[in-house]
């Protein structure tokens, strides 16, 4: 099969979905592989890498996309993008579509069939959008700490707190890879810490972390309790391929101290405050009644190469079955993934939403 690898199109996405070692695998395999120039670039791969491993390098994304039959890439595709997309082309890559009718819409209207890797689904996991919620939920409590900085706009406290002075409170909501992340790095840094989820065997994850960690249920009067004093709130809420819930209000978000910060990880499906709306890197804050929201879409691009180091080998055993044949719908977990088939939406959780 003809593989693609196209340069990302998204502000300031550093990611390359297959690293030269992961194409290379797929050449050996007898297929060709093509990569637009400088996709790899920002994650620390020339083109020269690639060149190496016997992939063709193309010139731009109009050849990328000419060439390419299955177009493997890490974010939805945007403007640039769907004007070469093709209805022979099979695309991989994420899309969390439930959070845009728009590209849904431009999708049908295209007819190609689309896999998402936030959709496919293995032993009741989700393991190609694993490695990046461990990410972005290190990212948001990196992100919450500097932003409680006074430069920043903050109010001006130090996360961990010292002797004589009070710890910084941090509330997350969802005890996934993404919370879970986000819990672990912020009690690692001596902050108080409220984890909310609805499992039990995740909440009791959450309390083994360390005495300064507190698992609770996620009723609503007590979400709205801890959020009242936190200083840093982290929404991790995920349903699998769906619309994520708002799980804190508007007049949660009233009730906090001006200078507190909100890390959205969910914003990718619609986000779990219902305050927030998709922001890029360029400018990747605002503030609402005092609060400093962060609400980036891409959270993991920040850190290319390690992300894309992370994405190309959960991705690439999934590649290999795409590029192997159609038998690759009889395997369940890339069945599971299919959101668009032949112009047509078909994920379960994406019924209705148009």
């Amino acid at each position: 099969m003809r593989i693609g690898i196209p340069c990302e199109t998204k502000t300031m996405e550093g990611r390359v979905a297959l690293i030269p070692a992961a194409a290379a695998d797929l050449a050996r395999r007898g297929h060709e592989v093509f990569i637009q120039s400088g996709a790899g670039l920002q994650s620390g791969f020339a083109d020269a890498a690639y060149t190496r491993e016997g992939v063709t390098v193309v010139a731009d994304a109009a050849a990328l996309y000419a060439a390419g039959e299955l177009i493997v890439k890490v974010k939805e595709p945007i403007a640039g993008d769907l004007a070469l997309l093709e209805k022979r082309h099979l695309l991989f890559c994420y899309l969390h579509l439930a959070a845009e009718p728009e590209l849904t819409r431009r999708l049908l209207d295209i007819g190609l069939t689309a896999v998402a890797f936030e959709s496919v689904t293995e032993n009741g996991v989700l393991p190609l959008l694993l490695p990046m919620s461990v990410i972005a939920g290190r990212i948001a409590t990196q992100l919450g700490t500097t932003l409680l900085h006074r430069p920043q706009g903050g109010k001006g406290k130090l996360l961990g707190g010292m002797a004589s002075t009070p710890r910084g409170k941090v509330v997350v909501l969802g005890a996934g890879a993404a919370g879970g992340n986000a819990a672990a790095l912020a009690a690692a840094a001596g902050a108080n810490v409220v984890v909310f989820d609805k499992r039990q065997d995740r909440l009791a994850e959450m309390m083994a972390l360390g005495p300064n960690v507190t698992a609770l249920y996620a009723y609503e009067s007590s979400v709205a309790e801890e959020v009242r004093d936190a200083d840093i709130v982290v929404g991790a809420v995920l349903i699998p391929s769906a619309r994520a819930p708002h799980v804190v209000s508007e007049a949660m978000v009233r009730t906090m101290e001006p200078g507190s910060v909100l890390v959205d990880i969910a914003i990718d499906q619609g986000g779990c405050f219902e305050t927030s709306k998709p922001t890029t890197w360029e400018k990747p804050t605002y503030d609402v009644h005092g609060i400093t929201h962060f609400c980036v879409t891409n959270m993991p691009g920040a850190v290319p190469q390690t992300s894309s180091l992370a994405i190309s080998a959960a991705i690439l055993p999934y590649v290999q079955r795409l590029a192997a044949g159609n038998a690759w719908r009889q395997f369940a977990p890339l069945n599971s993934g299919i959101n668009v088939d032949g112009g047509k939406l078909v994920h379960p959780a994406l019924q209705g939403m148009l």
